[in-house]
């Protein structure tokens, strides 16, 4: 199995775990890692041992997701892929995401076409709507079922 660490700025972590576990229940080789308060202090070390242990349990790779280019939590990520194989690093984290990652991820074998995956998903859950086009799609789904 690949493994999945989440991390972010504050509680966007804990959040987006929180909404996971609704969702779809606890999951095996998932772990958040958040940067935030007094953990801050330490937490490099904590994001490489939770890397390190995670990837010694998961023989086809880590993906680290992150919220935010250029931040700590991606800065510190891509330092210790220097010094870990098959690990991926997916910024731009999203609940959709990772939600249909940690289904895709039951007989994925490759870390790094998992991770253009969840780019291509997270991507594609991005869009706009307005009230207008949603009573419209409800509407059409509506007349094609003949109710």
């Amino acid at each position: 199995m690949i493994g999945f660490i989440l991390t972010g700025h504050g509680e966007f972590s804990c959040g987006i775990k929180s909404a996971l576990d609704m969702v779809a229940g606890d999951q095996p080789a998932f772990q958040i890692v958040p940067f935030e308060g007094s953990q801050a202090a330490t937490y490099g070390d904590d994001l490489r041992a939770a890397i390190s242990a995670m990837r010694a349990e998961c023989e086809e790779g880590v993906i680290v997701f992150v919220d935010l280019l250029g931040g700590t939590p991606f800065n510190q990520s891509m330092m210790i892929a220097n010094d870990i194989d098959k690990l991926e690093i997916v910024t731009g984290a999203n609940l959709p995401m990772i939600i249909e990652l940690l289904f895709a991820r039951a007989g994925a074998t490759d870390v790094t076409a998992l991770a253009d995956q969840a780019v291509q998903v997270g991507q594609d859950a991005i869009c706009r709507k307005s009230l207008a086009a949603v009573m419209g799609e409800v509407s059409d789904e509506l007349d094609e079922d003949g109710i």
